[in-house]
């Protein structure tokens, strides 16, 4: 890797006044500056700036949140050994002891798709400097005697990702996950001989999005925070959003109208139910929360409905007579934010030119949670870089599918702090390069176009800055 000296040039854009969800600029920084360049790295609207690539060194995120009583941290540290539990048809499978997989998933484990830069993460990759690892789905395509085909957007080298249809076969709206894999031939499968979804038709006929795990860190935080400091955060500067075609909603519950917040499209209310779902449709397993089969074929059903349930009949820890989704939705309330990395003149910089561009209009560095039951996540002053709400990307982002309230562009605004570690970007991981994903912000009736054209018009200096910062984070 080679390192390139760039000087800051002065900041040129009227800078917005401070609010508790954004940083204020400081005015320029006279300082020189130097990154590295990864081989291949794409230039960003400064022509010269690049994307410095995945943060380096320990992974700065998994832990647990400080001030954890100890009856709090065994709940996380026995909820983690379950998040990290492999599954298997009946749990017979030796090392796979979880039951209930199948008959179709993508994964087996909580842990082998929020696995970057460490356990509660994104997706894993060989391009990871802390653990370097292919895809795992590749491999478990055909793990145990499994007889799939890898469907051909999932690659060694890519993200792990899951598989919307946008329509069913009469033309009707779809947006549900398709396993990728079936358990048929598997040595535990029972003899199910359930077909693999054809693939290969539904991409010829545009009918396949694609979605990637999004990071849990910090998650108990967001939801421990009160509807109102989220309403608040989008009312504020509301005439500075609208000069930039900035509008915004919050996802909300059908049933009591509250703020739904998690996932890609804020579809999930609560980290509960954000479990429960992906344990039915990433795993396949019925639990209390999803209690039915998804894809019922004659031979395929080796479990009794419910496969996760909770154990009445122990006596032990709060994880031993939980059912698994409770202590997945534990271990996520438990985790704490990822730490962000070293400053410096250039990070200082890019922080401030985050703010001024507009970035944090809708990015919002600052929310502080309510009251909570368990003190550790009670008022405190975290920095997601997140509205959590709504925004229309445009048609270069749209993935066809509704979700509650959001539409077919409509995406979650994806919280920040962690994307100095993270591998893939955007809801499909489309993207392995910061300036890909910001410059993919940009399309026909998105709400970033001016705060995108305003980050192509920085100097080398001050996007290498920008992308610097977000490597920070």
């Amino acid at each position: 890797m080679r390192s390139a000296s760039v000087s800051v040039a002065v900041l040129s854009f009227t800078l917005f006044g401070s609010h508790p969800g954004m940083l204020t600029a400081q005015g320029p920084v006279a300082q020189s500056t130097r990154h590295q360049r990864p081989p291949g790295s794409e230039s960003s609207g400064g022509s010269g700036a690049v994307d410095p690539g995945p943060r380096p060194g320990a992974a700065n995120a998994g832990g647990a949140l400080p001030g954890l009583n100890g009856g709090e941290q065994n709940v996380f540290n026995e909820s983690l050994s379950v998040f990290m539990e492999v599954g298997s048809v009946s749990g017979t499978v030796p090392g796979e002891e979880g039951v209930g997989l199948g008959p179709t998933f993508n994964g087996n484990s909580c842990a082998q798709c929020h696995a970057q830069p460490a356990l509660g993460g994104s997706s894993p990759g060989l391009s990871s400097p802390q653990n370097p690892v292919a895809n795992p789905q590749v491999a478990l395509a055909n793990a145990n005697g499994a007889t799939n085909t890898v469907p051909p957007f999932i690659t060694a080298d890519g993200p792990v990702r899951e598989a919307r249809f946008i329509r069913n076969r009469d033309g009707s709206p779809d947006g549900g996950v398709h396993g990728l894999f079936t358990v048929a031939g598997r040595s535990d499968s029972g003899g199910c001989s359930l077909a693999q979804t054809n693939f290969a038709r539904e991409l010829s006929n545009r009918n396949v999005i694609f979605r990637i795990p999004t990071p849990t860190f910090g998650l108990g935080l967001v939801e421990a925070t009160p509807d109102a400091v989220l309403r608040d955060n989008l009312a504020n500067n509301q005439r500075v959003k609208s000069s930039l075609g900035i509008r915004g909603q919050l996802n909300t519950n059908g049933n009591d109208g509250t703020v739904t917040r998690f996932g890609w499209k804020a579809q999930n209310k609560s980290l509960l139910l954000f479990a429960g779902e992906a344990y039915n449709v990433e795993q396949g397993v019925s639990n209390e929360l999803f209690p039915n089969e998804r894809d019922v074929a004659p031979g395929c059903l080796s479990n009794g409905s419910l496969e996760d349930i909770t154990h009445m009949e122990e006596s032990g820890t709060a994880a031993q007579v939980s059912s698994d989704l409770v202590s997945f939705s534990m271990f996520m309330r438990f985790l704490a934010p990822a730490d962000p990395g070293p400053s410096s003149p250039s990070v200082q910089n890019g922080a401030n030119l985050f703010n001024a561009v507009g970035c944090a209009l809708c990015h919002t560095t600052t929310l502080t949670s309510g009251k909570a039951r368990y003190p550790a996540l009670s008022n405190v002053t975290y920095h997601p870089y997140s509205d959590f709400a709504l925004h229309h990307m445009g048609g270069g982002l749209s993935d066809g599918v509704r979700q509650g309230n959001a539409g077919p562009d409509q995406f979650r605004t994806a919280p920040l702090w962690g994307a100095g570690q993270r591998l893939f970007f955007l809801h499909d991981g489309r993207a392995t390069d910061l300036v890909q994903a910001i410059r993919a912000h940009a399309s026909q009736g998105s709400e970033a176009n001016v705060v995108i054209n305003r980050y192509n018009s920085l100097s080398s200096s001050q996007a290498q800055d920008l992308l610097n910062f977000l490597r920070s984070l």
